[in-house]
Parts: C-alpha cells; sequence; structure tokens
C-alpha cells in the first residue's frame, strides 16, 4: 500500500499534500511549528487551499485511511514509502543557488528511509542535483545504497499561486524516475491523481532541465518586451498598443511588460546558467534577459520621477502610495517581488512611499524587507499613486480620492482604464 509524505507544506507542497490525501494516506510534514498548528485547524495562509477544502481531507492520525495527516513529528515519517519534497530553491545574494533547503530536507527523508522506498524531488533544480546532490545525502544519512535498496523521481512542481482555474490536478505533470522501472511507477502515481495526465520523460536529468527552461523562456521573452518598452518610451509611442496590434499576426507571442519577481521566473535561469557556467559555457542570452529585468524597478522608479518633476512636485520629500507588494495579483506571496526593488529607489530619491495591499501580511513584509504595509486603504492623498500589482481589488478604487490636482498616477501593470500619467 501507498503511504505518501509530502516534505514542505508551502505554496507547492500543500496543495500536492491535499490532492495526494483525497487517494492515499499522506503525511504533511513542515519544521514549522506556527504552519501545522495552522493547518491542523483547517486554515491555509497562503490561500492556495481553500478552507472547506482542507478540512475535508485532514485526519487526526496517520493511518491506512486516505486523508492528510499534518505534523512535524519525523517519527510519523516512519510509516511512509514514498516521500515527495517539495521545499523551495532559492537564490543568495549574489544570485547563485542555494542549495540549502533540499539538503536539510534530503538529511530528514534519510533518517526515515527504509528499503524499497522511493524519494521524489519537485524543487526547481539544475540537471544533475537530484542525483549527484541530493542522493548522496540520502545514501550518507540512511546508510542505504542508491538505486539497490532505494530509489529516486523527479517531477518539477508546476504550481501558479493565487491560480484557482489551473490548480494542480489540471496542470499536466512531467515525471521520471532513476530507473526505467521506477520511472513508470512514479508516473502511475501521479497520474492517478493529475487528471490533466503526466509526461514521462526518459530520465531525471531531462525532467530537470525541462523544469528549468520552461521560467527561463518566459523570463527571456518578458525580457525582450521589457527591453520593447524602454524603446517605445523613448519614441512616445503605447507599447500595449504595439503589442495588441502584433498580436493579431497568429504565431505573435502575447508577452507584456513588467516587473519579474517571484519563487520561479526570477530565480530558475540562475540555476540553470550556474549549471552551464560549471561546464565552461557562458549563457548570453539567459544572463542578458536577467540583467534586463532586475534593472525594471530602478527604471520604473526614474520614469516616476521623471513625471513628478514635469508636474513641478518636489521629488524629496515627495508622498507616494504604492498599491500592492505581492510579487503577482490576487495572491499573498511576498517572495522575492520586484516591487521593493521599486520601493528602495523611489526611497533612494527621498520620496516618503507609504504601501496598501489587502492581500499581504504586514508582518511577513516586515520580517521580509524591514518595510512598513498597511491592509487598510489610507485616507488621505498624495503626490503620486502607484499601481504596483493588479489585485482586483485595485481596479475599482476612485483614483481621484487619492490624488491632488496636480498628482502623478502611474500603472505598472498597465490595465488601468482611467487616465494615467504613465505606464509600462
Amino acid at each position: 500500500m501507498k503511504k505518501i509524505a509530502i516534505i514542505g507544506l508551502g505554496y507547492v507542497g500543500l496543495p500536492l499534500a491535499r490532492l495526494f490525501a483525497t487517494k492515499y494516506p499522506t503525511v504533511g510534514f513542515d519544521i514549522n511549528k506556527v504552519r501545522i498548528s495552522e493547518l491542523n485547524v483547517g486554515h491555509d495562509s497562503t490561500l492556495e487551499v481553500e478552507d472547506e477544502i482542507l478540512q475535508a481531507v485532514l485526519v487526526d492520525t496517520f493511518s491506512n485511511k486516505n486523508g492528510l495527516y499534518c505534523t512535524n513529528d519525523l517519527e510519523t515519517l516512519k510509516g511512509c514509502n514514498i516521500y515527495i519534497v517539495t521545499v523551495p530553491t532559492p537564490v543568495d545574494k549574489n544570485n547563485r543557488p542555494d542549495l540549502t533547503p533540499l539538503y536539510k530536507a534530503s538529511e530528514t527523508v534519510g533518517k526515515v528511509l527504509k528499503k524499497g522506498d522511493i524519494v521524489v524531488y519537485e524543487s526547481t533544480v539544475y540537471p544533475g542535483v537530484t542525483e549527484e546532490e541530493c542522493v548522496p545525502v540520502l545514501e550518507k544519512i540512511s546508510g542505504l545504497k542508491f538505486n539497490v535498496d532505494f530509489f529516486a523521481g523527479y517531477s518539477p512542481e508546476r504550481i501558479n499561486p493565487g491560480d484557482k482555474e489551473h490548480t494542480v490536478e489540471k496542470i499536466l505533470k512531467v515525471t521520471a524516475g532513476s530507473t526505467p522501472e521506477i520511472g513508470v511507477v512514479v508516473d502511475e502515481l501521479y497520474k492517478s491523481v493529475i487528471t490533466a495526465g503526466t509526461h514521462l520523460a526518459p530520465c531525471i536529468k531531462v525532467a530537470e532541465a525541462a523544469k528549468v527552461i520552461e521560467n527561463s523562456q518566459r523570463d527571456i521573452n518578458i525580457a525582450f518586451v521589457n527591453e520593447l518598452a524602454k524603446i517605445f518610451n523613448l519614441m512616445d509611442i503605447d507599447t500595449h498598443a504595439v503589442l495588441e496590434a502584433a498580436g493579431t499576426k497568429w504565431n505573435f507571442l502575447p508577452f507584456k511588460p513588467g516587473l519579474v519577481g517571484g519563487h520561479c521566473i526570477g530565480v530558475d535561469p540562475y540555476y540553470l546558467a550556474q549549471r552551464a557556467q560549471e561546464f565552461g559555457y557562458h549563457p548570453e542570452i539567459i544572463l542578458a534577459g536577467r540583467r534586463l529585468n532586475d534593472s525594471m524597478g530602478e527604471y520604473v522608479a526614474s520614469q516616476i520621477v521623471k513625471l513628478m518633476i514635469k508636474k513641478g512636485i518636489v521629488v524629496n520629500g515627495g508622498s507616494l502610495l504604492m498599491l500592492g507588494i505581492t510579487f503577482k495579483e490576487n495572491c499573498p506571496d511576498v517572495r522575492n517581488t520586484k516591487i521593493v526593488d521599486v520601493i528602495t529607489a523611489l526611497t533612494d530619491y527621498g520620496i516618503k512611499v507609504n504601501i496598501y495591499d489587502p492581500w499581504a501580511n504586514p508582518k511577513v513584509v516586515k520580517y521580509e524587507y524591514e518595510l512598513e504595509s498597511t491592509t487598510n486603504l489610507p485616507n488621505k492623498k498624495f503626490d503620486v499613486v502607484v499601481l504596483g500589482v493588479a489585485h482586483k481589488e485595485f481596479l475599482l478604487l476612485d483614483f481621484t480620492a487619492l490624488q491632488n490636482k496636480t498628482s502623478v498616477l502611474y500603472d505598472v501593470k498597465g490595465i488601468l482604464g482611467v487616465e494615467t500619467d504613465g505606464k509600462l
């Protein structure tokens, strides 16, 4: 009987654990005690799993009964035979891959690993990490031999935070195993819960490479339209109107300019670039795209300041309302949000930035970025109002109530129907 353990209950792990729990006895393991307590009362603060859906699969004990048991107790994991690791893979301050969460998760699994068990990784990594970095940790801690006593698999996550339409079971899943036979086992496991189907890759490295290029491709395409935005702004041409016109051709790719943050697109290309450099190849396009996209926060700030000067607004000491600080709309996730880059640049100009985001937890914002934010709309007028994130609440705002007669209204997302002074 398959008994599943999900290691890491964040944006990726919890939806997956909830899904597997509908058909298998499932343990959700996380070292965060607060997170476990929250989940055990049936609430997900990431808002990825609705409370009633989570509560429907929760069980009080781990047994042969289908359902989800959330815990931080390592002993409970000993009853499982399939371990799925869903921890994040960030980069450090120098944009180098940080595999620490993967190493620690592998150590945890290694302590309970038994003969015949399978360890599947979902974390986004460069090709080779599963078998060259994670498996040796499993072998060392468990004392077992890879592909003799235990096996490995890889099935990269494709979670889209905040997306209630493309949920985990509705997104086709790539799978792979450390042997052809284990590949089939892993594929059948995911196929049993993923209604969109699966694609069995020939080996783990192929599956790892497939995942890391998905987001690298998006990053490069967004970098292209960001560069177009810079060019067309100099020419006083509406970039969005250009893209709309070009989009009438059947094979034109519909990318839009914007700030590229989050835990995937703004991070994954560095993993591929790092691996390429280890093989003696310097990736030109991938890193060029990263440099351009990472520069957009400062670019947006400079455009706002130019508009302030044109309207005669004193920059140093000017008041600004930033609408949104999460990395994307209708989602509380503030990880690697590039709105922070805009705020930092604006603050360097001496502008007083107020942050309003009904989705972001002010305590999390303070912890992550040392910034003050509020979930309540300020009852005052500002010299500048910036739409940074396209939360649904912002589309219903009365922007005139937030502005003076000479105020600047800047639309980072380029979606406002009201008259704006500038947009990306």
